[in-house]
């Protein structure tokens, strides 16, 4: 089997399953508790807490965790938000991931003034159209670091500089769940990432909110998380994350270059194969680990199970939008309808991925292709 979909998850790593196992059944106590092993065990969050932050060049006491990037991103919203009386301005792309963008369509039918700024061909966001928005009465902006279907990557630094310029009293949030870690810091208020996209366990993730920031919590009871979101600290998935998280640092070059490789060669093979079109920005341009491609003259949705069959896994886009039925919110706002968009797959990839799977891949859709188009035809 081929897994070539590690957008919508990755597969635990070996050391960090271990180390979930160990706090689950040896360190299991409670950091809450008052004596010594539970002591030893909160000692051990706070320096997993430290080193998650670091990543972010923040602080230990600026990073929340969370169930992962779906939590992080709402109460990001939600907890700006319970600061102001007034029903703002709040900005966000027309390209973000739904657990992004559905909160500001319900806020939206509450009242607030919601803005959806446009993006270009290659799925970053305009920045005319950006700045247009921007005015000294906008509270909230959320913009993502890398799209999670076409692999753009928004010049996140620009951004807040913009915003910081436009609308000086404006929260910027940034979903960086698909870039956290894999790609540099950056400036922002606050950022969300989560667990699974790095070989940690799911239900774990984190909200870094600069120190100053405008911020409530939303979830009352025992106080956890610096009062911000209270529930029993998820210790197993906390340090299994920590572990991931440092392996992917310390090998973060030779994984990336390793992505790299393995995209240009299926993109390669790919292109000897007649009606191929790609999505998103130029190949270079794109990140290492997410390659959209549209295969003309076929349903993506048959072109994946027939793959599927062969023993290749891929996606037609975000897994969190899979059961939305209809067009892909995403590919339209780049501009792509039509045959284009009802044909695109999304391949990504992740650290154990390797060339001969590529060439293998590359194979099994030329030979889905092939007698997919010829019934097509008929």
């Amino acid at each position: 089997m081929i897994y070539f979909d590690n957008s919508a998850t990755t597969p635990v790593c070996p050391e960090a399953a271990n180390t979930a196992l160990r706090y689950m059944t040896e360190q299991f106590y409670n950091p809450a508790a008052a004596y010594s092993p539970a002591v030893s065990v909160e000692r051990d969050v706070n320096a997993a807490r430290a080193r998650l932050a670091s990543y972010l060049n923040a602080e230990q006491s600026e990073l929340i965790f969370t169930s992962g990037g779906t939590e992080s991103n709402n109460i990001a919203l939600s907890g700006t938000l319970a600061m102001r009386r007034d029903k703002c301005r709040i900005i966000t792309s027309a390209v973000e991931h739904p657990s992004v963008f559905e909160p500001f369509a319900a806020l939206k039918a509450q009242g607030y003034d919601v803005v959806v700024v446009g993006v270009d061909k290659t799925g970053c966001v305009r920045m005319d159209e950006l700045s247009a928005a921007l005015t000294e009465s906008t509270g909230y902006v959320s913009i993502m670091h890398v799209n999670n279907e076409v692999g753009a990557v928004n010049d996140i630094n620009s951004i807040y500089n913009l915003v910081r310029e436009k609308s000086p009293s404006a929260v910027f949030h940034c979903d960086g769940v698909q870039a956290y870690i894999k790609m540099p810091a950056v400036q922002c208020d606050m950022y969300s990432f989560s667990g699974h996209k790095l070989n940690a366990p799911k239900g774990i993730g984190g909200l870094y909110v600069r120190r100053g920031t405008r911020f409530k919590g939303g979830q009352t009871g025992g106080g956890q998380e610096n009062n911000l979101r209270s529930g029993t600290t998820n210790v197993p998935s906390i340090m299994a994350l920590d572990v991931s998280a440092k392996l992917w640092t310390d090998n973060r070059t030779e994984r990336l270059e390793n992505m790299t490789r393995v995209k240009h060669r299926l993109y390669n093979n790919l292109s000897r194969i007649k009606d191929i079109k790609l999505n998103g920005p130029e190949i270079n341009d794109s990140v290492p680990y997410i390659l959209n491609i549209s295969f003309l003259g076929v349903r993506g949705e048959v072109l994946l199970h027939s793959l599927m069959d062969k023993g290749l896994l891929v996606s037609t886009g975000s897994a969190c939008a899979a059961r939305n039925r209809g067009k892909n919110r995403i590919l339209t706002a780049m501009g792509i309808t039509g045959d284009r968009q009802d044909g695109a797959i999304r391949f990504s990839f992740g650290a154990g991925n390797t060339e001969a799977e590529a060439d293998a891949a590359a194979q099994m859709i030329e030979d889905s292709l092939s007698l997919l188009r010829r019934f097509r035809r008929r």
